[in-house]
């Protein structure tokens, strides 16, 4: 019984702390795993599943940081990719014959050089249901990038990065942080016109938030400018002529030969060719990233760890896609429901295990500190006095109740409350006895 307690205790997700918090980069390859399923099939129930397992442990291991918030607006995003695919389906036709004709709209005629392309006329089901699909399949796609970028850390991936990306990485994210620090600045200032008794929305309200909003964005560009030069961005070593010349060839060759396996991979004829050219081409790119890496003139301070629990988040995706894979050549028809003719999707039972195991993040990744604040860690510990070397949230040094000396009470305050509740020294020492 005791080595089950202590199997069970080693199971259980920690309170995500510097030291244990999870490797960025296994997010991108769960969120990565995730994406290639959903670019298998055209199932709705298997993309709804999708989506409702990357929500579920977006909402249950991600943080209260800016870019957490990313993930309402991809959802946002794939519906409105949904709305604009069928919508020009409807307006301009489908290349899916049916016999269904849910309205006539009323044509444009169109002139000669612009034969195969219409406006209007009649607006087939089959057309608006395959334009459905489609639509559904690249939102789940944005979505599960979407899972990414709300729960990996940009500045710890960044940290991860090989040296010959660096400066790239360093303004992707930039780029990345700026659009959610922008959002919560805008909501800041909201909430400051409400409390101020002043309107916070319509026309009248846009220039007392858009000026504040655009100050604060200015100040943090020149901060960050000011802190990049500081730390010598954009410095690099010396290397041979030669040796350059070999990195550009291997990695220039190397992204050619991924971009090339993976669209042999998604491609339904070049399977078997797609993944050794990938494999190729993956081991030549991270040759010359290795060999780019020795321009940069940068040290790494605490590099995250890549443990056990990356490898669990990062093999759940990957098993998730190739369970996608099998299924596309085992069982077409139930990853890609027909359209023509009419019927209703159904739902393969095997694949939609394998989405399940989509889930393990929310088990084994550790579990944010705001949840471990308010009891709901996975473990039910509370990290209010971890040590912040290992990123706990505990008041820092040199303040009081750390290191510093307890601060001052006043000897009455005990007194006067007990004496408010109708009890003193003696009464309570009864009591106790």
């Amino acid at each position: 019984m005791h080595r089950g307690r202590a199997l069970l205790a080693g199971l259980r997700a920690p309170v995500a702390t510097r030291a244990t918090a999870l490797h960025a980069g296994a997010w991108w390859l769960w969120a990565l795993g995730l994406a290639t399923a959903a670019s298998r099939t055209t199932n709705p129930l298997l993309l709804g599943l999708i989506i409702a397992v990357a929500g579920y442990v977006v909402s249950a291991r991600r943080t209260d940081a800016p870019w957490a918030r990313a993930f309402g607006f991809f959802l946002a995003l794939g519906a409105v990719v949904v709305v604009l695919r069928v919508l020009f389906a409807v307006l301009l036709g489908s290349t899916v014959g049916g016999t269904h004709v849910l309205f006539t709209l009323p044509e444009v005629p169109l002139p000669g050089w612009m034969q195969g392309v219409r406006l209007g006329g009649r607006v087939l089901a089959e057309g608006v249901l395959f334009s459905f699909y489609d639509g559904l399949r690249l939102a789940t796609l944005l979505i599960c990038l979407g899972a990414a970028n709300a729960l990996a850390d940009p500045a710890r991936l960044l940290k991860s990065l090989p040296g010959a990306l660096y400066e790239a990485g360093v303004a992707v994210v930039v780029a990345m942080t700026f659009a959610p620090r922008l959002i919560g600045d805008v909501v800041r200032m909201r909430a400051a016109r409400r409390l101020r008794g002043r309107p916070d929305r319509g026309l009248r309200s846009v220039a007392g938030v858009a000026l504040p909003v655009l100050e604060g964005a200015l100040e943090r560009s020149v901060a960050l400018a000011a802190a990049m030069d500081a730390r010598g961005y954009g410095r690099s070593a010396r290397v041979p002529p030669g040796v350059r010349r070999t990195t550009a060839a291997l990695t220039l060759g190397g992204l050619l030969g991924v971009c090339a396996g993976s669209y042999g991979l998604l491609a339904a004829d070049g399977g078997m060719l797609g993944l050794p050219v990938l494999v190729v081409g993956v081991a030549a790119a991270t040759a010359g990233l290795w060999l780019g890496g020795r321009r940069a003139v940068r040290t790494r301070y605490r590099p995250d760890r890549w443990g056990v629990r990356a490898w669990l988040v990062a093999a759940s995706g990957a098993a998730v896609a190739t369970a996608f894979a099998v299924a596309a050549a085992a069982d077409p028809a139930g990853l890609a429901p027909p359209t023509v003719p009419l019927t209703a999707p159904s739902l393969p039972l095997w694949p939609a295990g394998a989405v399940l195991l989509g889930l393990l993040p929310a088990v084994v990744a550790p579990s944010p500190a705001e949840a471990a604040r308010t009891g709901g860690g996975t473990d039910g510990t509370d990290n209010r006095h971890g040590d912040d070397s290992e990123g706990g949230d505990g008041p820092p040094r040199g303040l009081p109740g750390r290191d510093g000396p307890p601060p001052a009470r006043d000897p009455g305050t005990a007194a006067r409350r007990r004496a408010a509740h109708g009890e003193d020294d003696g009464d309570h020492g009864r009591s106790e006895g």
